[in-house]
């Protein structure tokens, strides 16, 4: 029987998250998370696995805490409401002080499988805006949805080279006078 763990795994789990969003899945030792989770590595090994698994999981914290903002705001009404609330939220996630800046997903190229997810979410909305009226038949919805993927990696990446929210909802503000219509 092993000793009970004497961390808080949902605390540890976060801590990891962190710093995987702040350096990458390449960039992070093992020993930066057994520093970082205040753990010694027997312990990371026995809650979390190997370090893959370890990053997935941290991945999916990341989707479905400070990444959340994309699913809340496609449920706007509209499919631009959607689209213009994402790319400002993306703004000011992307910026938010007291975590790192960019976006994990967007960044870390072991996360296709994550960037294939919200590519669809996406797609899925911007087919039911055409639904609804929303979008003209006309439209191309899979360059309109590379469009946004494009803006968002853009976003990230500005936010990551020190760019405030000023300045990216600036750009958001910019790629929707774009919209289509």
């Amino acid at each position: 029987m092993g000793r009970p763990r004497t961390f808080d795994r949902d605390t540890a789990l976060a801590s990891a998250m962190q710093l995987f969003w702040r350096n990458g899945y390449q960039g992070t030792s093992i020993s930066d998370l057994t520093t970082t989770m205040g753990i010694a590595p027997p312990s990371l090994y026995a809650a979390f696995g190997d370090k893959r698994q370890l990053f997935d999981e941290a991945a999916d914290l990341y989707q479905s805490h400070p990444a959340s903002f994309a699913t809340r705001a496609l449920l706007e009404p509209t499919a631009r409401a959607a689209i213009a609330r994402l790319l400002h939220d993306a703004a000011l996630e992307y910026t938010k002080t007291g975590q790192p800046r960019g976006c994990l997903i967007l960044s870390e190229p072991l996360l296709g499988r994550h960037r294939e997810q919200s590519r669809r979410a996406l797609t899925e909305r911007l087919e039911q805006g055409r639904t609804d009226g929303d979008l003209d038949a006309e439209v191309d919805i899979n360059a309109l949805a590379d469009y946004i993927t494009v803006v968002l990696s853009g976003l990230s990446a500005q936010a990551r080279y020190g760019a405030d929210h000023v300045q990216l909802v600036a750009a958001a503000d910019a790629a929707m006078r774009s919209w289509p219509g």
